[in-house]
């Protein structure tokens, strides 16, 4: 079996305090993001009509825009990169089949400049928010269980770590689409529960380390039992997390714009998810185990009472 960094010592149970900085950091960013801009949301869960088109020679978006303008009609142009520059995605925050006005309108506006469609989709106002609604009790539903399933299988310490870990994957994730001007589709949130399953499953290798050698880790402080732990999964942290941020990686270069945000939510999420394992998960479980262990301890005799 492949191995990398075999017989680590690594303290990094001293540095969670910085983690924790950094974390709530990126948190508190998302959180202000999101509250006063709002992720980008796509027609699924909005409702409208989305069409790609391309172009028969090269246009400009703002071109394109204004042609499009000219004849009537509101809507959001993005022009795609890398091999289809020459392709646009137009969206329509309303129902209908505006291919024959878009195609007449760029005719007008630009002279010997033919439409192709490439893609249409239409989604109702009622089905995007049903949508909507389906994806958020998904995604809260993944978590309860996740939740339920690591509390069932471990202490309770383990599981809110756990838990806490997975909130902060995919807050992170969402806040770094919403940073990129990314949309939120049904395909990012497919992006967001396997971020979540991935996170989860790292995490409950350390877990499962630490339970496997209670016994042997029993005369050592909890900080470094748990460092213990992490240094001896962190050879199959890192092969595990790499094999994914690869495949991840082939799908963003080479996926097409179609799974472009799929592929981009799950390059962060790999990695934000390798972090949490040890920065978050285990953090938090590594504390909360310490003021249990306190709050457990019998008290120490008083000066009064020893004389006595």
């Amino acid at each position: 079996m492949l191995q990398l960094l075999v017989g680590t010592d690594i303290p990094f149970m001293k540095f969670r305090r910085m983690a924790y900085v950094f974390s709530g950091a990126l948190l508190a960013i998302t959180l202000f993001w999101f509250f006063t801009k709002g992720p980008k949301l796509s027609v699924d869960f909005t409702g409208g009509t989305l069409l790609q088109v391309r172009t028969s020679q090269p246009v400009h978006a703002d071109a394109l825009r204004k042609a499009l303008e000219g004849a009537g009609l509101q809507a959001e142009i993005q022009q795609l990169t890398g091999e289809a520059a020459d392709e646009y995605l137009i969206r329509f925050r309303t129902e209908g089949d505006p291919v024959a006005q878009v195609q007449d309108a760029v005719a007008k506006a630009m002279p010997g400049t033919t439409i192709e469609l490439r893609r249409n989709e239409t989604v109702g106002p009622k089905v995007g928010a049903d949508l909507s609604r389906k994806a958020t009790w998904a995604i809260l539903a993944s978590l309860g269980a996740i939740l339920l399933y690591v509390g069932f299988r471990y202490e309770f310490k383990f599981a809110l770590g756990g838990v806490l870990a997975l909130f902060h994957d995919v807050l992170v994730t969402l806040g770094a689409l919403m940073f990129t001007g990314r949309e939120v589709s049904l395909t990012v949130i497919a992006a967001l529960l396997t971020i979540a399953g991935y996170s989860i499953n790292d995490t409950i290798v350390v877990f499962d380390r630490i339970r496997e050698r209670s016994k042997a880790l029993r005369k050592e402080t909890h900080e470094r039992a748990m460092d213990i732990a992490v240094n001896e999964t962190l050879s199959r942290t890192i092969i595990t997390a790499f094999t994914v941020f690869l495949a991840a990686l082939a799908l963003f270069v080479w996926g097409g714009d179609v799974l472009r945000d799929f592929s981009f939510a799950m390059l962060v999420g790999t990695v934000f998810g390798t972090y949490s394992s040890v920065y978050v998960a285990s953090a938090i479980a590594l504390d909360i185990w310490v003021a249990l262990d306190r709050k457990q301890a019998p008290a120490a005799p008083t000066a009064k009472s020893s004389r006595s």
